[in-house]
């Protein structure tokens, strides 16, 4: 199939829950790498009943049928709405929508259930309704592909860093901080084959939970109550010791790992030396930040040629100055310039919508979208299934 120009919107609700990220993104054929142009990109908190139905569906031991129906449907709803009211804004006319949906489950190794062992996922947010309301195809359901060809279904995102951010004199790290952490390396000069990407661990969810346990807030603003706090050494190199952190990549985490149980574990764990909440704080977002480089100095730092990396980082942990200082005091003396996606035109939350608006495009013209190097697949996969209008 020949490719073509397109106008194409990227929908993202990420594994902090807090809401939809619209990317209206340009994308035309390129003689090495399609090019993208960000026209537009809006966020959209969720609403209140739907952001607690949306966590209490991720960290339910049981529920109903009907409740999961109904929440598949709101969220198709909800995804529907964000992109009408970015299209009311930014007056675009669109070809074709990429919705990641929102993971209520992840489990990207195989484990038994019924009588056989397989690996599984879902992302929730009913395609056919946003089809409906916006009048284009839509292209969902991106990680049972790359899974069922022996990758773990993420990180997807790679494929953007290596269309933006290849540089044949320069390495560079993408790191995103949402819920969970994660990271994409390319060497000076890399092939796709060569990039390394894998969730280095929590984002902010840890922080978050923290902080919304603690505070009553949703999150620790700028990290201002981390800064009032000490690190508690001992739970941040007993935390650091999860079973998580010795895997080798390919590997992904989510609210399976470090959601609300672990936030309960690692509060009590802070509150048998400090009773003060800036001090647990403080040692959520140093968990953070250790994390990060650890895997970095582990898996990344090695392959990276001794001029450096631009460590660019996105997601909503950019805007945590604390998490920031704490980063640059651990990469930098490893030779990363830590800089925001904003110094190299892509706005930081908009990275993650604008993915899957090329993941879609890839999918229209029947092109693999998946890096296996990143996920660990066996063969290249075209990802997601098409809903037509």
């Amino acid at each position: 199939m020949r490719t073509k120009t397109m106008t194409v919107a990227g929908v993202m609700s990420g594994t902090s829950a807090d809401g939809v990220d619209v990317a209206v993104v340009r994308i035309s054929p390129g003689k090495a790498r399609p090019q993208l142009t960000l026209l537009a990109h809006e966020g959209f908190p969720y609403p209140a009943p739907l952001r607690r139905a949306v966590l209490a569906a991720m960290n339910a031991a049981a529920t109903s049928t009907a409740e999961l129906a109904r929440l598949n449907w709101r969220l198709g709803i909800a995804y529907a709405e964000a992109v009408s009211a970015t299209l009311q804004r930014h007056r675009f006319k669109l070809d074709l929508v990429g919705c990641h949906g929102q993971t209520l489950y992840h489990q990207a190794r195989a484990e038994k259930y019924a009588g056989r062992k397989f690996a599984c996922t879902w992302q929730a947010g009913e395609a056919t309704a946003i089809a409906a309301v916006l009048g284009v195809p839509v292209v969902s359901n991106f990680r049972p592909a790359d899974m069922l060809v022996g990758g773990q279904g993420a990180p997807l995102v790679a494929l953007l860093d290596y269309v933006l951010f290849a540089d044949t004199l320069r390495g560079r790290v993408l790191q995103n901080i949402g819920g969970i952490a994660n990271l994409t390396a390319i060497p000076a000069g890399a092939t796709p084959d060569q990039v390394i990407a894998f969730d280095t661990g929590p984002g902010n969810m840890v922080m978050d939970a923290l902080t919304q346990e603690l505070l009553g807030k949703p999150f620790d603003r700028n990290g201002a109550s981390a800064a009032r706090g000490i690190v508690i050494q001992p739970v941040l190199a007993r935390m650091l010791c999860h079973a998580y952190f010795s895997l080798k990549p390919p590997r992904t985490a989510g609210r399976e790992q470090f959601g609300r149980t672990y936030a309960a574990q690692f509060l009590v764990a802070c509150q048998r030396h400090s009773r003060n909440p800036e001090d647990a704080l403080a040692t959520a977002t140093a968990l953070t930040a250790e994390s990060i480089a650890a895997s970095y100095r582990k898996f990344v730092h090695p392959r990276m040629k001794k001029r450096g990396a631009d460590y660019i980082v996105s997601g909503g942990g950019a805007r945590n100055a604390t998490l920031m200082a704490m980063l640059a005091q651990r990469l930098e003396p490893m030779g990363c310039e830590l800089a925001a996606s904003e110094e190299f035109g892509l706005p930081a939350q908009a990275k993650e919508a604008a993915a899957f608006a090329l993941l879609a495009w890839q999918t229209w013209h029947r092109l693999p979208g998946n890096v296996r190097a990143a996920t660990g697949a066996a063969r290249a996969a075209i990802l997601g299934q098409v809903t037509y209008v």
